[in-house]
This record gives C-alpha cells, sequence and structure tokens, in this order.
C-alpha cells in the first residue's frame, strides 16, 4: 500500500469514528475496537468503499449488515468487561462478534443460516479471532453447553425475552435487543437478578423481528 493509500484510509477512519462521536458515542473501548476491527472485511466486495459509512449493508442469504451506530447502541447498552462471556443471537458476516471479541473474554454466536455461519467462523478466524465460537443453530435455544453467560444480545425485535436464553443467562447478567415500548421501538435491556428479571428501556432503534428455529435454506 502506498504511502498516499495510507494516509487516504487513516483520514477515512478519522472521519468514520468522529461521526460515531458527534451521535453520542463515548466509549473509548468500543470506538478503538470500531477502529481496529476491518468492516471492509466483513462485506461483500462491491461494497467495501461503503465500509467507513454509516449505513447498514446487504450480505449474503438476504440478510443486513447494520450500520456501525446501530450496532454501537447494542453493544453501549451491553457494558460489556474484559471478563464477560458473551452469547450473540445472530452472527450475519461476523462483524459484531468481532467488536464484542475486542471487548469481551470471549464470544459465542448462533446463526440460523448454514452458509452465513461457516463463512463467519473462516473469516474470524482468518483475522485472528480465536476467542470467537460460531455455531449453526436456532437462536432463541441458545447454545447451553457454554452457558452462563455474562451478557447476551440480539439484533432483532421481540415482544418478551426468550425463557431459553434467559435461562443461559448468568446472574447479574444482562441481556439486550429490541422491543416495542409505550413509545415505540427501543432498546431492551433485561437485567437479572435474583432469579427475576428487571427492564430498562434505552434509545429508540429499529430492528427485524426474531426469527425461530433453522433456515430451511443456505
Amino acid at each position: 500500500m502506498t504511502d498516499s493509500h495510507t494516509h487516504t484510509a487513516a483520514e477515512a477512519t478519522i472521519a468514520f469514528l468522529l461521526a460515531l462521536r458527534s451521535r453520542g458515542l463515548r466509549d473509548t473501548a468500543l470506538l478503538r475496537a470500531l477502529e481496529t476491527v476491518p468492516r471492509g472485511r466483513f462485506v461483500p466486495r462491491r461494497f467495501a468503499d461503503l465500509a467507513l459509512q454509516d449505513v447498514g449493508l446487504p450480505i449474503a442469504c438476504g440478510q443486513t449488515l447494520p450500520a456501525p451506530s446501530h450496532i454501537a447502541t447494542l453493544i453501549g447498552a451491553l457494558d460489556v468487561r474484559p471478563e464477560h462471556r458473551i452469547l450473540e443471537v445472530g452472527t450475519g458476516s461476523g462483524y459484531m462478534a468481532a467488536l464484542l471479541a475486542r471487548l469481551g473474554r470471549d464470544v459465542v454466536s448462533i446463526e440460523r443460516f448454514r452458509s452465513l455461519a461457516v463463512e463467519a467462523a473462516a473469516r474470524l478466524n482468518t483475522l485472528g479471532f480465536a476467542n470467537v465460537h460460531i455455531f449453526h443453530g436456532d437462536g432463541q435455544r441458545g447454545h447451553l453447553e457454554r452457558a452462563p453467560y455474562d451478557r447476551i444480545v440480539i439484533d432483532a425485535a421481540f415482544a418478551a425475552p426468550p425463557p431459553g436464553l434467559m435461562a443461559q443467562l448468568a446472574e447479574n447478567g444482562i441481556l439486550v435487543g429490541v422491543a416495542r415500548g409505550d413509545q415505540g421501538m427501543r432498546v431492551m435491556r433485561v437485567i437479572k437478578t435474583g432469579g427475576a428479571a428487571r427492564i430498562d428501556w434505552g434509545a429508540p432503534l429499529n430492528a427485524a423481528p426474531l426469527a425461530s428455529g433453522i433456515a430451511a435454506a443456505l
């Protein structure tokens, strides 16, 4: 890579981070993860020039990699610490799993499309993310073998937290997803304490409905 290309890439990264800061993102650890995880490696090559824009991008199986600000909103609500084990429902391209791997101890991610799971696992392995474990399965059932989890994130909308996932959430753990409250679709933050669940509502955020089961094709 030439010096001019390096300079241009650095400028694009700075602009990307400044745009996220302008949206209110102040978590330095998350900003560092967004800086160091190459989003362009998680999208089809034809969209690589848009990787540092705050927009959602199409990926395989008719799915979408959400905008960075969308992902940052969910991760910010998780309050991830370096010692945490994290469960992600919906691997997609593996981008959120990579960000979570920068912040926590290890990540288990479940994807209902087999081809997405295989491709994400290969991509993360190539990029050196040894603390991410991808599984093909029904995200609503979680992954009992590695439970309990300190944090669970679902980039989808649901009426209530799936019971199977709540059962795998550790005491004092946090589950984050999207649900409809009195003021429309918002981030739902569920804190498990004493076997009960306390719900906090966060920022407005839209998401597709949470799917169940394993995809019949792809």
